[in-house]
């Protein structure tokens, strides 16, 4: 894989025309159709993430999701925001907020959520980032949360600070 400060884009699903420069990168859907652009540091990064909350866990069929937090005014739809379809609720939400998930109605990744407890902001998950390399360095998980709701063989990392239940950094 060689050296983590190159931008390392390996065959990942269909479309190949990701980027990651000038503090941008991208972050597309499984089939291609959909492809956001975003910035890879503050101001617009806003921070990074795990959580292992239920609604989480179920809506990603894993463990837990990666994540990471983007002030919508630097969030750029390069391709498929009309191929996005949406689905919203507040039942499950341990904040008692909405939130919304945009997915591909393509390929059904899921590409953010957005929620009426952070206005303006939209959580992408990392593992939607075509620079792997990122994924390990500038959108490393800073923080883990519902770390009550973990399951006992997941360890969330080296140096990331952990929280019981939701943790938003007020930016």
């Amino acid at each position: 894989m060689g050296s983590k400060t190159e931008p390392y884009f390996p065959l990942a699903g269909y479309s190949q025309d990701g980027w990651s420069k000038d503090g941008r990168a991208t972050a597309t859907c499984f089939c291609g159709a959909v492809q956001l652009s975003f910035p890879t540091e503050k101001p617009g990064l806003v921070d990074t993430f795990i959580c292992n909350c239920t609604d989480c866990r179920k809506l990603t069929a894993s463990m837990f999701a990666s994540n990471f937090t983007i002030d919508d005014n630097y969030l750029i739809h390069e391709r498929g925001q009309e191929n996005l379809t949406t689905y919203g609720q507040s039942k499950t939400i341990g904040t008692g907020n909405t939130m919304t998930n945009y997915f591909c109605s393509t390929c059904g990744s899921l590409m953010y959520r957005r929620g009426t407890g952070f206005p303006g902001k939209s959580i992408l998950r990392i593992g939607t980032v075509d620079d792997f390399n990122l994924h390990e360095t500038k959108l490393k998980p800073r923080i883990e949360q519902y770390v009550k709701d973990r399951v006992a063989w997941f360890h969330g990392g080296e140096g990331v600070k952990q929280v019981q239940g939701y943790y938003y950094a007020k930016v």
